[in-house]
């Protein structure tokens, strides 16, 4: 892998780390799960290295966000198995997907009405295939890296897990937030101090449209 030969161990570790998060939860760490993960004494320690690897063009880091880390391309180029490459270069494998923008009440999600432009995307950006773009409206999810005008790529499921950030029809109204399930209650939890949890009251209802596996910052 010889992008990943430019990093140093420690690097190359915490950047398994992110991508093994990602894959497993759909979001990154933050500093300091990196740092409980690695037994740094502070998140200040796995800030530095997140640093050492956007410098190297491995991360894309969004500031005042606990979650906002993102692979580059060239991050998860480095990270495939040796001879997989050259079959997933970016530009090689496109997924042409729908953009969503504003979804109408009572409506489909992949409503034509709904449906703003299609987008050509690499198929490596993401960690599990996406089929849909969802335009970002607001920052309830800041906290996530995810911010107002993001392209936020969905996967179309109703199995999702708990902590997962997933796009949630709510009534009439369609929402991106991460799932809390307890014994007693179903939450929609903003990552944003500013915005209130939404909480599922019984009888309420709710449809899971889909789960969040990747974001792309639009210039659209």
């Amino acid at each position: 892998m010889p992008d990943a030969a430019k990093l140093t161990p420690r690097q190359d570790e915490i950047l398994r780390l992110i991508a093994r998060a990602i894959e497993r939860s759909g979001y990154p760490p933050t500093r300091a799960e990196i740092a409980a993960e690695l037994g740094f004494r502070s998140a200040n320690a796995a800030e530095d290295h997140l640093h050492a690897l956007a410098r190297k063009g491995m991360l894309e880091l969004s500031s005042g966000t606990s979650r906002g880390i993102r692979l580059t391309p060239q991050a998860r180029l480095a990270l495939r198995p040796r001879g997989a490459a050259l079959r997933s270069l970016p530009g090689m494998e496109q997924l042409m997907l729908p953009l969503i923008g504003r979804v109408a009440a009572g409506s489909p999600i992949l409503a034509q009405q709904h449906v703003e432009a299609t987008v050509g995307v690499d198929a490596g950006l993401f960690s599990a295939r996406p089929d849909y773009l969802l335009k970002v409206r607001g920052s309830s999810m800041q906290g996530a890296g995810i911010l107002d005008g993001d392209l936020l790529a969905v996967r179309q499921t109703r199995e999702v897990r708990n902590g997962q950030i997933v796009i949630a029809r709510l009534g009439d109204e369609v929402t991106v937030k991460r799932l809390r399930r307890t014994a007693s209650r179903i939450e929609l939890l903003p990552e944003n101090p500013d915005f209130a949890p939404i909480v599922v009251e019984p009888g309420q209802a709710l449809d899971i449209e889909g789960v969040a596996v990747g974001l792309l910052r639009a210039s659209l």
